[in-house]
């Protein structure tokens, strides 16, 4: 079990299953209109992405500009998903506070 985990294959392993998460919420929203609009749930997903990636990275012993360009991808994300989410907010409110 513990090379499962050192080689990076449950890395792998969780990355599918959120590429399956993308792919069926995506699809609910496309055709039956429910769930998370996907300019929403995207941003949110490749931040995880990257930071599982930047893990795997590590554990399998990948360089350092590797690991630093896969977490500069996670901010990135991260950063583009949050300025979403403070745009969203009604402008009468204080960020952080609740409505």
């Amino acid at each position: 079990m513990a090379g499962f985990f050192a080689s990076g294959q449950a890395i792998d392993l969780v990355l599918c299953v959120m590429a399956l998460e993308a792919g069926v919420l995506t699809w609910l929203y496309r055709r039956r209109g429910i769930g998370v609009a996907p300019r929403v749930l995207w941003p949110m997903l490749i931040a995880g992405a990257a930071l599982l990636l930047a893990l795997r990275a590590a554990l399998t012993g990948a360089g350092w500009v590797s690991l630093a360009g896969l977490l500069l991808a996670a901010l990135a994300a991260h950063l583009f998903d949050l300025a979403g989410r403070w745009r969203a907010r009604d402008p009468g409110t204080v960020a952080g506070s609740r409505p």
